[in-house]
């Protein structure tokens, strides 16, 4: 579906409803201590304040009752309803990013008389083509796709079925297509906060270990790891991190037996913070590290800190792709994102993406909005790209 000239009529504003929080997605054995990253990794001063909103999360884009707001643009098969299709990684029920994502769609759905979505989840990247086909041939007039490992299909099926409206959050790296609306945000930005939260943990509990357990050493956890080494240690230099992986190559994050094996070797290394850096296996350890006096971390999901439930989470780690789906998709329906367009959320400028802790002591809050003012700055670009390209080149 081609919109690079079309905008629609708008007949009311588009609302969003935005939710505070109290605040791409093995071995088993545990790796050395997370390589250093670049040199130059000292934080520096702060330099302008950032708004206290930073923890605000864009949860589900409404359209009033009686708003006369016309969606046939966007109805690809002229069946007279509206349809989204959503191909999720892992699974829908996950409770951390595959789910948030699914939850969005529904809520978006929900709010603006769409049908219920279709859902396809533990979608392998073997078989992305197959099963994005197989969903785009169900009468869907909306495609989301989660995450960049299921979307190497795109380039083609973007052409095939191009009647449809595209979009997925596939981060950085992934080559802009005409036929694909995009968000991003940057792991860097985003991972050094939660380095830099789980640092301000570690000073109250009086451990200096921190551990991210993850899924196989991908490249993507490799920039996550090393911002979230630099964040932490400038808080304190002598805090460290060790990176677990417990998956099988590529994108297994979801082997709870590993993940718990890695969490036991944690808790025996003196850990105060751990951040299960996971997607199905992620709420079981978040469950062991409540058992056992453990800091606990999302991993994306924006609502933890006040999410109903029998567990608890420390901080909030925001790369939240229901949040984005909730931003952006009230601007593609005005015809302010098209297909080929990529909006970039930014820690700092954008209420989105960021770590955020829960129940922060004043001086903790004020120590992150610091953080968050310096990233908005630009303060750490350089030190940012040196972790990528150690991340990604090879």
């Amino acid at each position: 579906m081609r919109r690079s000239s079309k905008v629609l009529v708008v007949a009311m504003v588009l609302s969003l409803v935005v939710a505070a929080c109290a605040s791409d997605n093995g071995d088993d054995k545990a790796t050395s201590a997370a390589t250093a990253a670049p040199a130059a990794t000292a934080a520096p001063a702060a330099t302008t304040a950032v708004p206290t909103t930073t923890t605000a999360a864009a949860t589900a884009s409404t359209v009033e009752e009686d708003a006369a707001f016309d969606y046939s643009a966007f109805d690809a098969n002229g069946d007279g309803v509206i349809t989204i299709g959503v191909a999720a990684a892992g699974p829908a029920d996950d409770g951390a990013y595959y789910q948030a994502v699914v939850d969005a769609a529904i809520e978006l759905s929900e709010a603006n008389g769409f049908e219920t979505p279709i859902v396809v989840d533990k979608i392998e990247a073997a078989n992305a083509a197959t099963e994005l086909s197989n969903l785009a041939e169900q009468g869907v007039d909306i495609i989301i796709v989660g995450a960049s490992e299921i979307a190497e299909p795109l380039p083609d099926l973007t052409e095939k079925y191009s009647d449809i409206f595209w979009y997925c959050n596939c981060g950085a790296g992934f080559a802009s297509l005409p036929g694909l609306a995009q968000s991003l945000d940057d792991s860097s930005e985003i991972s050094y906060t939660a380095g830099y939260a789980s640092g301000l943990l570690l000073q109250d509990r009086g451990s200096t270990v921190a551990y991210f357990i993850g899924c196989c050493d991908l490249n993507f956890e490799m920039e996550a790891l090393l911002s979230f080494e630099m964040g932490l240690q400038a808080v304190d230099s002598a805090f460290t991190v060790t990176y677990v992986p417990t998956g099988d190559w590529p994108y297994d994050f979801d082997n709870v037996p590993n993940a718990t094996e890695a969490f036991n070797t944690a808790v025996a290394e003196g850990a105060g913070v751990v951040y299960p850096y996971l997607g199905g296996a992620h709420e079981a350890i978040v469950q062991l590290a409540n058992e056992n006096g453990v800091a606990a971390l999302s991993a994306g999901p924006s609502d933890v800190c006040t999410r109903e439930g029998d567990l608890t989470w420390d901080i909030a780690v925001r790369f939240d792709g229901g949040d984005y789906v909730a931003a952006i998709f009230p601007q593609i329906f005005a015809g302010d994102v098209v297909e080929g367009e990529t909006k970039v959320f930014r820690v700092g400028v954008d209420s989105e993406p960021g770590a955020v802790i829960c129940n922060a002591t004043a001086d903790q809050q004020a120590a992150m909005d610091s953080v968050y003012a310096e990233i908005a700055s630009g303060a750490f670009a350089g030190e940012f790209g040196a972790i990528k390209g150690a991340a990604y080149g090879g």
